[in-house]
């Protein structure tokens, strides 16, 4: 039987059934020199696009009259929707489409994005109502018919690289979806019914689940004979994922923190792949250099080969690192890397979900091989907080300083190796109580949104955006669903709204990013530079000098800094004072500017001020006197 990428059941059932030679007989489209010149933007797919909008731009720049989906408009949209109905819509499968996507490629390039991370697209558990997030997976060789077909996908990265932006898949590793049952025999719950934790000691497994959730099919490689029904909806695919030994078997993770159980436990009801294991010293530390990867590695391994392979993809997002044993992550690396060179991918990017702090992500960078680090605390939080005014200015800047203390010669090295951004998904940092910047109400999250972009794009790090953003999305509740609203309306729209699309290019947030990005593009200091926090005063008087920082638990001020590369200085500035425009003299470099001359306004969110100039002073070696507006961003040059 010949293979039909437009279908979900003529695919290859087994790794065995690749025909490599044939899927590497064409051409693959090189890495970039460095990630770091990238805007990433962060979609989740079921949340991005169905295809169905009208009243916005194709991806030529044509305004599109068919369609069912009408443009949002918030006068009339707003917080019209039931709000018990609305949230129960945003935890089920939606009805985004990798057509759909592909049909907004134009949207995302002229907002500047040339980086696009999708979340995943593989095949989902069929009784998985909830899996629309993508991380459940039951086949790892197939796209999720929801989201379309692998002929979807491949179209969709020949599209955007056409369009010049590179196209990043999140995958996973460590877990596959619920696709086997426990018979379990210990923790009983309040309901009576066993809930299997983890505490060290497998447990019995009842079967494979079938395409309805029931755990009736032998455990251990599927006999086509006795389960002919199995492909493609039951168990779990390729078949070389089927044998017992590729399964820990050890119930959930209870405490998140506790090693081994955060390498060996599910992740809730997704279930734990053994990787492999370390050699242990005399005092039982694992040796990372002695590490055994199992054969379900080495089968993931060639999955995601085929993807590389298939798709012609620049990069991937490794899922929960932190659930990884830094051997398994190193081995993958190096099977992806070695293998994407062979197809001219010097620089295939490999970005890791590491959670924790600086000190952490580079030392698993380090052990791992991976390129860039993702989830570190600090960077949304403080990211988030300092546009809104209550973080120091220093305690973010710093993250990307002293990089010395972490044993990196190279002050930029973080700014190389470190994706930003201040939306995300999760938000596991926030617990239970999460929300977009803008559905901060209490802070005015919108009313700060320009300033925290400036600062994202324009600081040091891999800028990404998440979706939503550019459209002042402001979704916030007790679960991750809030995080997750639909660009193309439907059922679950930001702002409380349903029936009502966000494709707007003339919204002012878009306008802003589009902008900011531009100026990026022009200018490689915002992109490559060195990067300082500079000192402020309000007088400019000797002695007044000294950087921004909080007064009285919050700081409402010009927080300014440089960028510098090959002997020019960039310098921007934010405005933590959503309520009035404020000013400050600002000390830039005093060698780059020993003559007398000024410097010109390049971008400001107050278009009056572009173009003009101002006057470098003799204040604490060189100075500027500039004016930030309201929760507003500027950039001189």
């Amino acid at each position: 039987m010949p293979f039909d990428n437009t279908t979900h059941d003529q695919l290859e059932r087994r790794l065995a059934d690749i025909d490599w030679t044939a899927l590497l007989a064409k051409p693959f489209t090189p890495s970039p020199a460095t990630w770091e010149d990238e805007v990433f933007y962060f979609l989740m797919l079921d949340r991005f696009s169905d295809g169905n909008e009208r009243g916005y731009r194709d991806n030529g720049g044509n305004p599109v009259a068919a369609g069912a989906t009408p443009p949002f408009r918030f006068s009339d949209d707003a917080y019209q929707a039931d709000r018990a109905a609305w949230a129960d819509a945003g935890n089920q499968w939606l009805g985004g489409t990798l057509k759909g996507l592909q049909s907004k490629i134009g949207y995302l390039k002229r907002l500047g994005v040339s980086a696009l991370w999708v979340s995943p697209v593989f095949k989902q558990v069929e009784s998985d109502i909830h899996a629309y997030h993508g991380y459940g997976i039951q086949n790892f060789l197939d796209v999720d018919p929801h989201f379309g077909c692998r002929q979807d996908l491949i179209d969709l990265v020949q599209t955007a690289h056409a369009h010049g932006i590179r196209v990043i898949l999140d995958i996973i590793i460590n877990h596959a979806g619920d696709v086997f049952g426990y018979h379990a025999d210990r923790y009983a719950g309040a309901d009576g019914r066993m809930d299997p934790r983890w505490d060290g000691r497998p447990y019995a497994v009842a079967g494979w689940r079938n395409a309805f959730g029931e755990a009736n099919i032998p455990f251990g490689p599927v006999d086509p004979a006795g389960h002919p029904q199995a492909w493609p909806n039951d168990a779990v695919w390729p078949a070389e994922m089927q044998a017992t030994e590729h399964f820990t078997a050890q119930g959930r993770i209870d405490n998140w923190d506790h090693d081994p159980e955060l390498y060996d436990g599910d992740f809730v009801t997704l279930k734990n792949i053994q990787l492999g294991y370390h050699d242990r010293d005399a005092e039982g530390r694992r040796l990372v250099d002695n590490f055994h990867p199992s054969a379900a590695l080495r089968h993931l391994g060639g999955v995601y080969k085929y993807w590389l392979a298939l798709t012609d993809v620049d990069g991937f997002r490794v899922d929960t690192v932190k659930h990884m044993e830094p051997g398994a992550t190193r081995y993958f690396v190096s099977v992806i890397k070695e293998f994407a060179q062979t197809l001219g991918k010097e620089n295939f990017f490999l970005l890791g979900e590491i959670t924790g702090g600086r000190g952490h992500a580079w030392e698993t960078l380090e052990l791992t091989g991976l390129d860039a680090a993702l989830g570190i605390d600090d960077v949304p939080d403080k990211l988030d907080f300092l546009a809104k005014g209550w973080r120091e200015p220093t305690d973010y800047f710093d993250l990307f300083r002293n990089s010395a203390q972490e044993r990196k010669s190279s002050h930029v090295w973080f700014g190389r190796h470190v994706v930003t951004m201040f939306d995300d998904h999760d938000q596991v940092r926030r617990g239970n109580s999460k929300a977009r910047f803008c559905g901060d109400k209490a802070n005015d999250g919108y009313a700060h949104l320009k300033a925290v972009l400036g600062l994202n794009l324009c600081s040091m790090g891999i800028s990404c955006l998440y979706y939503g953003s550019e459209q002042g999305f402001d979704g916030a509740g007790d679960n991750d669903r809030f995080l997750r609203e639909c660009l193309f309306g439907g059922r679950f729209g930001s702002l409380q709204s349903t029936g009502r699309h966000f494709f707007d290019e003339d919204h002012e947030i878009y306008r802003f990013v589009a902008e900011v990005c531009a100026l990026r593009d022009r200018y490689l200091a915002l992109r490559r530079g060195r990067q300082y926090l500079r000192e402020i005063s309000g007088t400019g008087a000797p002695g007044s000098f000294g950087l921004p920082h909080m007064i009285g638990g919050q700081i409402r001020s010009v927080v300014p800094w440089s960028r510098l590369f090959d002997e020019q200085e960039v310098l921007c500035a934010i405005n933590t004072d959503a309520h009035q425009p404020r000013a400050a003299w600002v000390t830039i470099d005093a060698a780059l500017h020993d003559a007398p001359g000024t410097l010109t306004c390049l971008y400001s969110t107050d278009a009056a001020q572009i173009d003009k100039t101002v006057e470098i002073e003799p204040h604490n070696g060189r100075a500027v006197h500039i004016s930030v507006p309201a929760g507003g961003f500027v950039v001189y040059g």
